[in-house]
């Protein structure tokens, strides 16, 4: 094997039961990437707050999406994979892992290794960088490979927000809903993240600019907040909205998935759902730039809860855009970034 690539994701229970759930949750809620507080007050929420009570709802919300073939963002990534088997050089082993949960990427990272490649391509599916996701990817993937023996050249594909295949292939999906659906409105909607790990992040380029100026701050990228995921969210967004031509007004940038009492970036999404249905909007149109496969943030969060929010608040329907999932044009785009020299 020439090249051995790792496609990793973020990660999913094996079932959409409280057990099975709590075990996942455990895992992922343990990484102080992902919960940045100090490790006794990361024990104290996880043991005495969130594991005694939140596997419940949890896995109600999963089993509401879960397939027949199991969950949404395992077979997507599977069928991705599968994908780029086909599409990429026969001298490529591909793989995927998840960050949490399983495939593990210890035991997929084994399964390349024993073909011995002489490159490793670690991939991560976030296409704006955070610590909480590409960051404790990258962690977690390069900590097991700098225990073995032998290590081969490791290359990683770093963020890909404004990439140019991505783009399009983004586009092409959301063209297909805006034509047939003729939104009032558009809301490219992403993860969240608290204010704090943006702050964390400008602290190592330099202070004084992140968060500070409401949306300006967001403009433009520049050395300053070149790992804003906040600013590649918004740089992702302008360069979706040329593509689709929307206006400035025809769109809002918001985040969505927020836990817990501190700050996270703004706007929220459900509270922006809340408004364009007091405003009397009877159609949003919802793209979802920073899942790369449909998971409970985009199917039972958006399709469901959101819906419901947009409703409730007098609005008429929400239309979720589905993610690039294992689109054709998608697959190629991702073949291009490994195949980049």
């Amino acid at each position: 094997m020439k090249t051995g690539i790792l496609i990793i994701n973020l990660g999913t229970p094996d079932a959409p039961t409280p057990g099975k759930v709590r075990r996942y949750l455990r895992e992922f809620l343990s990484d102080p990437r992902v919960l940045d507080i100090t490790a006794l007050g990361r024990w104290l929420l996880l043991n005495l707050i969130i594991l005694p009570f939140r596997p419940r709802k949890s896995a109600e919300a999963y089993a509401k999406i879960w397939t027949e073939a199991g969950s949404p963002l395992l077979t997507h990534t599977r069928a991705f994979t599968e994908k780029m088997r086909a599409m990429l050089p026969p001298d490529c082993g591909v793989e995927f892992a998840m960050r949490y949960g399983n495939p593990s990427i210890e035991s997929k990272l084994d399964l390349l290794l024993t073909h011995s490649p002489q490159e490793l391509v670690i991939f991560p599916m976030y296409p704006q960088y955070s610590s909480a996701s590409t960051g404790s990817t990258l962690e977690k993937a390069l900590s097991l490979l700098a225990k073995k023996w032998n290590v081969p050249a490791v290359r990683v594909i770093g963020p890909f927000y404004r990439d140019a295949g991505f783009l399009d292939a983004c586009a092409a999906i959301a063209k297909e809903s805006l034509a047939a659906f003729a939104p009032d409105h558009v809301l490219f909607s992403y993860h969240g993240l608290p204010e704090r790990q943006i702050r964390k992040s400008e602290s190592e380029t330099g202070p004084g600019h992140c968060l500070q100026r409401n949306d300006a701050c967001c403009a433009e990228i520049s050395e300053k907040n070149a790992y804003c995921y906040r600013a590649q969210c918004f740089e992702t967004s302008r360069r979706l909205s040329q593509r689709l031509g929307l206006a400035p007004d025809r769109y809002t940038v918001c985040f969505q998935s927020r836990l817990g009492r501190t700050p996270w970036i703004k706007p929220y999404t459900d509270l922006v759902v809340a408004e364009l249905g007091q405003q009397g909007k009877r159609k949003v149109l919802v793209v979802e730039p920073s899942f790369t496969a449909d998971c409970l943030e985009t199917l039972e969060e958006i399709s469901l809860r959101a819906q419901a929010t947009f409703t409730g608040a007098g609005g008429g329907q929400l239309l979720l855009v589905p993610s690039l999932n294992s689109s054709e044009a998608w697959v190629r785009a991702a073949c291009a970034l490994i195949l980049r020299p």
